[in-house]
């Protein structure tokens, strides 16, 4: 089972704490248990802008070259052009320090696999294990053989990539000479996003991306994190915005009007993109169990299935390169392009973006006419300790449903509207998300769920 303290999470995520529980014991530990497995001896870091990024740096670094591996140090930069250069270099793993969208004083470290993708549920289960046991050793064993190199080409590889992807046309999209407000709340993606926007041929106008004072407001891109950015689209007269979180993994769109999209719309977009150029029989997106009904409407449009997981980049990612699918990812603004690599990227979801913006002739808030717009709400409730499993028969009966999801919590699926019940792996809580045509029809399919649950808790 996963571990949750007030000031640490250790999930299928990786690990998320304040600065004064990463400390350098447990740091060191997590290092030596992650270098051991799968005799690495090359491993790539990168870490997001904050203060405490240093410190852990510092003693990542320590840790492996006493480990005899050669740590490759990308700097500053997003958690996707970690989870590339892992591939493109073809190191043996790689470490990002970052606590995501979490505020300060929060920071963490995510881990990454030989191919790419960040470790799953038994890998993280077995490398917490065993930080456990090595944390009780009063000394550890020094290995020969370990060096810091610096690599300061990452971003720019990056870039690159995308630039090069079989369904983005550069040329089309600086044809367009974009302008576009982006806020990287001062996070890693603060020169990345520009860059690759100005490579494209776009007017780029800066909010947040100075990489100095991260976080300026609370960081997660949710529209009412984003009323600056919003404001200044439309005072400088912009096509969109764009805004990233801390580690530039997840996107969010906000339209020529001024208006968020929902981060659920970032994928349905880019699919539209990558399926209207893929060549493939047989056409799939894979998606979690919360992600908006709209990505089943587009991908009919195309002929395409799409297949849902268990809510977590590792499950969607692992589900596509199982079954080959053309795109995927998950409603809270990440892309999965597999012509990039396995895991999510607001690069790859800009360009993709743009790309299908390039090919219209109206603006976003015109284009967003023409796609089908669900509303979705999303409640934590607390729970008690039992399973949610035992609660079944009642739920059931509340539901009424056309049919029944019981691989991620449970979900209940009618023809146009959802509800889907989840307990955390981490919190006394139940997340329940609902989807419906309007909000209030949305609020009406969650209600009896959740007087359920306040109920019983």
């Amino acid at each position: 089972m996963f571990y949750r303290s007030y000031m640490l999470i250790e999930s299928l995520s990786g690990v998320r704490a304040t600065d004064d529980e990463l400390t350098e014991k447990f740091v060191h530990s997590y290092c030596l248990v992650f270098a051991e497995t799968g005799d690495k001896k090359l491993i790539l870091l990168g870490r997001d802008t904050r203060a405490s990024g240093n410190a852990i740096r510092e003693i990542i670094v320590d840790s492996m070259i006493q480990s005899g591996v050669e740590i490759v140090d990308l700097g500053v930069c997003p958690t996707p052009t970690v989870q590339y250069e892992v591939e493109h270099l073809k190191a043996d793993g790689g470490i990002v320090i970052t606590a995501s969208h979490n505020p300060i004083p929060w920071n963490g470290l995510k881990f990454i696999g030989s191919d790419g993708l960040f470790l799953d549920a038994d890998q993280m289960l077995n490398l917490q294990r065993r930080r456990i046991e090595i944390g009780k050793q009063s000394s550890f064993k020094k290995a020969t053989g370990g060096k810091l190199t610096i690599y300061s080409r990452a971003i720019r590889d990056h870039i690159e990539m995308v630039l090069h992807l079989p369904c983005v046309n550069p040329e089309t999209i600086r044809r367009r000479k974009f302008k576009i407000v982006v806020d990287a709340v001062n996070g890693a993606g603060f020169f990345a996003i520009p860059e690759l926007l100005k490579s494209l041929g776009c007017e780029v106008v800066r909010l947040n991306c100075d990489g100095s004072l991260p976080f300026p407001h609370t960081p997660e891109p949710l529209p009412e994190n984003l009323t600056d950015l919003m404001a200044r689209v439309k005072s400088e007269r912009a096509d969109l915005g764009f805004a990233v979180d801390p580690d530039a993994d997840r996107l969010a769109i906000i339209s020529n009007e001024g208006l968020p999209l929902s981060e659920e719309y970032t994928l349905v977009l880019a699919s539209i993109c990558a399926l209207s150029k893929s060549q493939s029989a047989e056409k799939i997106v894979v998606t979690n169990l919360s992600t908006t009904m709209a990505l089943d409407d587009v991908a009919r449009q195309f002929g395409a299935t799409v297949v849902r997981t268990p809510i977590g980049e590792i499950n969607v990612a692992k589900k596509m390169r199982e079954i080959h699918a053309v795109i995927g990812g998950e409603g809270n603004g990440g892309v999965i392009l597999p012509d990039a690599h396995l895991g999510r990227d607001s690069l790859v979801g800009s360009a993709l973006v743009l790309q299908f913006l390039s090919e219209q002739t109206t603006p976003i808030s015109e284009v967003m006419k023409s796609i089908p717009r669900y509303a979705m709400i999303k409640k934590k409730i607390p729970r008690g300790n039992r399973p949610l499993s035992d609660y079944f028969s009642d739920l059931e009966a509340l539901a009424s449903a056309d049919s029944v999801n019981m691989e991620d919590g449970i979900k209940f699926i009618w023809k146009d509207r959802w509800v889907h019940l989840r307990p955390s792996n981490t919190e006394p809580i139940v997340r329940i998300y609902a989807e419906a045509p309007t909000r209030e029809l949305a609020e009406v399919v969650a209600q009896p769920f959740i007087r359920f649950f306040e109920h019983i808790s």
